[in-house]
């Protein structure tokens, strides 16, 4: 695996444990920055973890997403999570799925 994946699947992996939640998420920008989330559940807004650290990237400025990464107890990638990372990243941005042990499951387009 290409070591800035590997990266990306390290801070997804610690962002959940550090916060204790659900998933943790992290993408790449076209810069290289990186952008490291959460699971975000108030009462009036929900976002998973991957559509957390897509804002941020928009927020921060970015233009578009080189890869992104989740780690889920699930076994895919979900539609609105990659739906998210296609809107900034496009059809063929690559979406690394890892367990919450850190292992790679699969890779998947976000188209």
């Amino acid at each position: 695996m290409d070591p800035e994946d590997r990266k990306i699947i390290t801070l997804a992996r610690s962002a959940r444990a550090r916060n204790g939640v659900a998933e943790g998420a992290a993408v790449r920008d076209e810069t290289g920055r990186t952008y490291v989330a959460g699971t975000v559940t108030l009462d009036s807004l929900k976002l998973s973890a991957l559509q957390t650290a897509v804002a941020m990237a928009v927020a921060s400025g970015a233009q578009s997403l080189e890869a992104a990464a989740v780690v889920t107890e699930a076994a895919t990638a979900a539609d609105a999570d990659r739906a998210a990372v296609r809107d900034l990243g496009g059809a063929e941005t690559p979406v690394l799925v890892a367990g919450t042990d850190g292992v790679l499951r699969e890779t998947v387009k976000a188209g």
